[in-house]
């Protein structure tokens, strides 16, 4: 038998990525590993030789050029496969760094590769399904509606009239990527032993990107995905995602509910449906920051194929493939790593790291602070809502270079994910800040979520020392108000749990002053009051000059008066409210403590006046 045929279906059968079974399959006949090399490499360096002489000549400053060469090179990553199509995809979402003629030639990878054979991809279907295709569907259309890199879309009719999209995967894509992560990983060896430059952990990511390649080849698995997302964001009615026809569904094959959408980067389709584009980009921004943050399941392929405005203003998913997990550690890490970053503590920034999994708890900390100082106290200053986020992720790249950092495989997915999706945002608004549009959705976590540890970032974020910085609460409040969703009641329960905190007996002392000198001076008023009426005998040695104002007792009490301020300025708010509060406020133990103190403290101050007046002083 061919041994090119003995290593093909060796490779097709291999359902998880195992790279040692697959050396062994390839290690047998190298002439694969050169025959592949030759059909990359060759092509790789004729282009880049080409363009180089264009650019040196001055005709690649000719449009009609430029075009035919970024035509060249989308047709070349198509010739040379899967992967790298895979970074196309990646360069198309990128308009901030792309030219415009290259861009519009690579956003034809997204959804206009050419398919392969219908006739293929009903055999396939009959082999996978094990059933005819007239058994399944009453009609099924053998020309693709589109083809991406793993696979191509039909559209189909099921027996009970439902519309249906069927993905069917080429036929040897296993048996190509196998055979492509192979050599990238030889190469990755290779580099490990044999370039200083290179980390050592630079196989075990190709590993990573191997096992999730393999996951991504598994339709099962993207239809377990599909499944899971949906029943996390039923509560969104902004989302929406097809629903999976599971008995119709093998590993090669994909059977979904059929969806009639319009790319978000087709601007003009998106106003034809009277969608404005810029609510469709909020929907995606809260969305991906809610699979982050909160269900740490996120979608790691956001590109503009995979997401829809649909003409009921929602937005629609699709393709899930590549996704990824944060756990519940790493989410309120990341939070308070802004926290960190927002109040300019790089020392604690650095201690982030290493919780995170970045650094190793044996790395000296020490120069790595002032490297994060370099990176972020600029973008800092200038405020989160103007943060370039690619300005600092590409310094962040530098420091990590040369520390021994370790980035953990969700953190390349997040960040290839909202760079993605930031990049879609550039093409419908250039001013686009992603930063700026997640802090909003920060700010009411950081102000609601009960996980303890980010009751600890909040406190760290409002106190200074001993000091209470109203104005962070005004803008965490003010940008949490930003949130259509914002719970006003629940913000204020932990503003509340902050105030009878350990941590807030400094803003305590602040009210018991306060109010203990508003008591005094309502004593001191009433006491000038009913000494007017007095015989002139008897009259106490007095002020006579004008009452000091009487203020509401509440409002005068400078943290009360601080909060009422900046709290009616956020959309919902009454009075109401509060009031429901007063029966919680009076049974909290710190509340009887605080009564005592005032109450003590008010008799002293009564004690020394009284002491006063019988030594015949001026009160």
């Amino acid at each position: 038998m061919n041994e090119d045929y003995t290593d093909f279906i060796e490779a097709s059968g291999l359902l998880k990525y195992d790279p040692e079974v697959i050396s062994k399959i390839y290690q047998k006949n190298p002439k694969r590993l050169f025959k592949r090399l030759w059909q990359t490499l060759i092509p790789i360096f004729a282009y880049i030789i080409s363009v180089g002489w264009d650019k040196l000549t001055g005709q690649l400053k000719k449009e009609s050029k430029a075009r035919v060469r970024a035509k060249q090179l989308t047709n070349l990553l198509v010739e040379l496969g899967p992967a790298f199509v895979k970074a196309g995809q990646a360069l198309s979402t990128r308009p901030d760094i792309i030219p415009g003629i290259l861009l519009e030639e690579l956003s034809e990878l997204q959804d206009q590769l050419p398919g392969f054979d219908g006739d293929k991809a009903m055999d396939l279907i009959e082999e996978d399904l094990n059933k005819k295709i007239d058994e399944i569907f009453l009609t099924i259309d053998k020309e693709p509606i589109s083809a991406a890199s793993l696979g191509q879309v039909h559209k189909a009719v099921l027996k009970n009239k439902n519309v249906v999209a069927v993905k069917v995967q080429r036929p040897g894509l296993r048996e190509q990527i196998t055979l492509d992560l192979y050599i990238v990983r030889n190469i990755a060896n290779w580099l490990k032993n044999n370039i200083g430059l290179i980390r050592s952990d630079l196989v075990a990511l190709i590993d990573e990107l191997g096992k999730r390649v393999f996951e991504e080849m598994d339709y099962l698995n993207e239809a377990k995905n599909a499944e899971k997302f949906r029943n996390l964001h039923l509560h969104n009615s902004k989302i929406a995602v097809p629903e999976i026809y599971k008995e119709i569904t093998s590993r090669r094959v994909l059977t979904m509910e059929w969806i009639d959408g319009t790319k978000l980067t087709n601007l003009e389709g998106v106003k034809k449906l009277g969608i404005d584009p810029d609510e469709m980009i909020e929907i995606g921004v809260q969305c991906s920051l809610e699979q982050l943050l909160e269900h740490g399941f996120f979608h790691a392929d956001p590109h503009p194929g995979n997401l829809l405005a649909l003409k009921d203003g929602r937005l629609c998913y699709l393709d899930f493939g590549m996704m990824s997990e944060v756990t519940r550690n790493s989410r309120s890490g990341l939070i308070q790593a802004v926290v960190h970053l927002v109040n300019k503590n790089f020392d604690k920034l650095s201690q982030d790291f290493v919780k995170l999994g970045f650094l190793s708890k044996e790395v000296n900390l020490e120069p790595i602070v002032p490297a994060f100082q370099d990176v972020f106290v600029n973008a800092v200053e200038l405020g989160v809502s103007k943060m370039d986020f690619k300005s600092v992720t590409d310094d962040m790249s530098g420091v990590m270079y040369k520390f021994p950092f370790k980035l953990p495989p969700y953190y390349a997915l997040i960040i290839r994910s909202l760079l993605t999706l930031e990049g879609i945002a550039l093409s419908v608004d250039p001013n686009f800040k992603i930063l700026g549009a997640a802090y909003p959705y920060f700010a009411r976590r950081l102000m609601e979520d009960p996980d303890p540890q980010l009751r600890e970032s909040l406190k760290e974020m409002l106190f200074d020392n001993k000091e209470f910085k109203w104005d962070r609460l005004e803008d965490l409040l003010s940008n949490a108000a930003k949130q259509t969703n914002l719970n006003l009641e629940k913000l204020l329960d932990e503003v509340i749990n902050l105030l009878f905190s350990q941590k807030g007996g400094f803003l305590r002392n602040e009210i018991i002053d306060s109010l203990t000198n508003q008591i005094d001076l309502i004593n001191l008023n009433l006491l000038k009051s009913v000494n007017n009426y007095l015989p002139k005998s008897i009259r106490l040695n007095v002020d006579r000059s004008n009452n000091n104002e009487i203020k509401n007792l509440i409002l005068y009490v400078e943290p009360f008066k601080n909060f009422f301020e900046i709290i009616q300025k956020v959309p919902g708010y009454s009075i109401d409210i509060f009031l429901k509060r007063v029966p919680r406020l009076i049974n909290e133990p710190y509340t009887r403590e605080m009564s005592f103190k005032i109450a003590k403290k008010v008799t002293e101050k009564s004690v020394v006046r009284l002491v006063k007046i019988a030594a015949g002083s001026n009160i």
